[in-house]
């Protein structure tokens, strides 16, 4: 069987991505490692291993480099939540960026927020309970 084990996203900052998915969005820093010979470190963020069946978020920082064209291919990251207006609550306090308020899609019952990392990056977050209305 496949299992989809990670995301990976270039960062400008590695330690101000790292606080942002451990601090603000509650993920866990798994692991880290370093690559001198290419200049590169790579850490690995998630709210459990991919040996657990849970896909994670390879955050990539090229040294020297602090800033990436995003261009328009990439759309966003979904999280699945319990309760996305508590959750809004709770990253906002943490002093993350919430792009658009937790309630319905337009023309629809699927209860959805938005949420955008330290590089821009959009994180979408779902009610798990209207999840499956999106699945249609």
């Amino acid at each position: 069987m496949s299992q989809l084990l990670h995301t990976m996203i270039r960062v400008g900052n590695l330690e101000r991505s790292i606080q942002f998915y451990t601090q603000v969005m509650g993920m866990k820093l798994l692991r880290q490692s370093e690559n001198p010979e290419y200049k590169y470190t790579l850490a690995f963020v998630g709210f459990g291993e991919e040996t657990t069946g849970q896909a994670v978020i390879e955050l990539t920082y090229n040294w020297g480099v602090d800033t990436y064209n995003l261009g328009n291919g990439f759309g966003h990251l979904a999280i699945g939540e319990d309760d996305i207006y508590a959750r809004c609550e709770t990253i906002a306090a943490a002093g993350g960026n919430i792009t658009r308020a937790p309630g319905p899609v337009a023309g629809g019952k699927t209860e959805i927020a938005f949420v955008e990392d330290p590089d821009g990056y959009k994180i979408e977050l779902i009610q798990k309970s209207s999840a499956t209305e999106a699945l249609g």
